[in-house]
Order: C-alpha cells, then structure tokens, then sequence
C-alpha cells in the first residue's frame, strides 16, 4: 500500500493528550503513503508543527464544519480519482457527531463503534477494552494500512519545531532561568469517573518542593489558569501565553516536570523529559502517560492521592540521578 500520495481526512481529538497519543498512528499513516488532512483544535497546529503537519481548525458551527469536509471532499476528489472508492477518512474521536457529519458530506469514514454510530461509518471496528488509549488509536491506523501485530513505538518521540526552540530560549533568558528548573502542572480539565483529576495538595507540594529541592519552579498556565497561577502558587516563576510549541521545548529543557492526568504532562512524555506523575483516580493502564522516563508515583490504595512527601521523596530521587 505504500508509495501512493493518497489523501485521508483525519479528525483529531479535542484534548491535549489525546492528539499527543495519536501520534504514532499518524505517522503511520503516512509512512503507508496518505497525505494527511487534520482537522482538529486551533492549537493542535503549533503542537503538531514539529511533525511537518498543517492542522485546519475545526468550525464551532455544524454547518460550517460541514462545508469544510465538502470542501476537502472535492479537493481530494480532483487530486486523486481512486478517493470515493476507498475509506477516506479516519475518526479520531468516539463522537456520534463527528460520524453524522462525515456521512452527511458523503466521506466513508473508519472509527470506533460507539454511541450508536456504526451505520455511519464505512468501516467499524468494537472499541477496544483493556488497553492503553495511545494503543486504540493505533489499531485504527492498522487497520487501514493492513500493518496488523506491528507493535506501537514504545516512545512518541514528538519532534519540536525549531522556532518554538528558539521562542523557548528566548523565554528563559527573558526570565533569567538556568537548567535544572523543574516545571509544574497543576492544572486539569475535566473528571475521571466523576472525580477530579486535580491533585488538592499541589500548592502545599510547591511550597516543600521549593525548600526541599532548591531549584526554580516553573508554571505555563493557559488562558483561564492565569490567576489560579498567581494566587495558589505565587513563589513559582510564571510564564503566560506560552503555545503548545514552545511549551513543548520548555519541556526538553527542563530537568523534571511534576504533572496530574493532563495534557501538558502526555507532552512531557512525548518529548522524552523527565516526567513526574501524580495521578488520583486516573486508570494508569488507559490513560498513563507514555514515554521511557515516565514515573507514576505510587498510591497507598488504587484511586487514592499520593502525599506530599511520597512526591518529594520520589522527585529527588529522580533529580539526584546522574545525566
């Protein structure tokens, strides 16, 4: 299937983490020959930039969306002849309506079959139990490019575009930051089994890993974290408005990121730093993050917190080792 230039409508999911996690899959995929049309989130660009990949955001308006995929539709349809013959879009996310609206353009669309969507999809496969979400997105990629038993990568290795690199840089001399910063997560969207996913200790963790360490600590928080930054954590450096890019190579060069079950915690996994998880009711076999220098700290009972000090025990150990 290979040497091809075959277009393939892709749509992300609209999480961090989630888009981090798939990866792997769309490299895949364009390792087979597709050219790949994302469709997600408007700051999936920066985060996928390294990669070479463009990402046309996504419509807030169904019928904007719809004429979007129309759009891309016929473009595909001109480039290649073989498009409305053969699956030509790929479902990242479980949605009944991102199925309904690739129906509606005419895409036959592969995905999971979920939420009563099996008869819009072209091609669907059970959604898979038991098995990290990196790996479900994976299947999905298999299935299309026939390379099924190929294992997925055990690290994403995500590629950082330059730019954001020198943005990054640029960043830490601005605010006078030496390697061997450490930086912090204590921000999360959403629940988990209807818990959330925030660890309730973080400001009193920040406060002891301050003394404990003796290393500057680092927030990046988005838009609407701003003030929770300054308020909860007024002893950390805070850097605003920093992209997903740029975030990204933050992370390369920092010496330990201490995260909850949330999407900049996945990038530090991406890139290989060394990552600090602190996880409450997350289910570390579906949702851990995925990377070679990843360490969950341990809980007391499965679901539960972990305490300050099993999370500063830990970080030294990890800071204390040799580079």
């Amino acid at each position: 299937m290979s040497g091809a230039d075959r277009p393939l409508i892709v749509r992300l999911r609209h999480w961090v983490g989630d888009v981090v996690l798939g990866v792997p899959a769309l490299r895949l995929l364009q390792l087979h020959g597709y050219r790949l049309q994302l469709l997600g989130k408007p700051w999936a660009g920066a985060l996928l930039a390294g990669e070479g990949w463009e990402v046309m955001p996504m419509p807030a308006q169904r019928r904007d969306r719809i004429a979007l995929l129309r759009r891309l539709k016929q473009e595909a349809q001109a480039a290649d002849p073989s498009f409305g013959r053969r699956v030509n879009s790929l479902l990242l996310p479980f949605s009944f309506s991102s199925a309904l609206e690739s129906r509606l353009v005419g895409l036959r669309s592969l995905g999971y079959a979920y939420e009563g969507r099996r008869l819009l999809l072209h091609r669907c496969l059970p959604r898979p139990r038991g098995v990290h979400e990196l790996q479900a997105y994976w299947q999905l990629a298999c299935e299309l490019t026939g390379a099924h038993g190929q294992p997925p990568p055990r690290s994403i290795d995500l590629r950082v575009e330059p730019a954001a690199i020198e943005a990054a840089q640029r960043r830490l001399a601005a605010a006078r930051m030496a390697p061997g910063f450490v930086l912090l997560c204590p921000f999360a969207g959403g629940t988990y089994d209807g818990r959330d996913k925030r660890w309730p200790l973080f400001a009193a963790f920040a406060v002891a890993a301050a003394r404990a360490w003796q290393r500057p600590l680092v927030l990046c928080p988005g838009p609407n974290e701003v003030d929770e930054a300054r308020q909860h954590f007024p002893d950390t450096v805070i850097l605003e408005r920093v992209n997903l890019g740029e975030y990204a190579a933050l992370l390369k060069s920092c010496a330990l990121m201490v995260s909850n079950d949330t999407g900049p915690g996945h990038l530090a996994a991406a890139v290989n730093a060394p990552l600090l998880s602190v996880l409450g009711p997350t289910d570390v076999a579906q949702w851990g993050p995925w990377g070679p220098d990843v360490h969950v700290c341990p809980q007391s009972e499965p679901g539960q917190w972990p305490s300050v000090d099993d999370v500063i025990d830990l970080g030294r150990r990890l800071l204390q080792r040799p580079h």
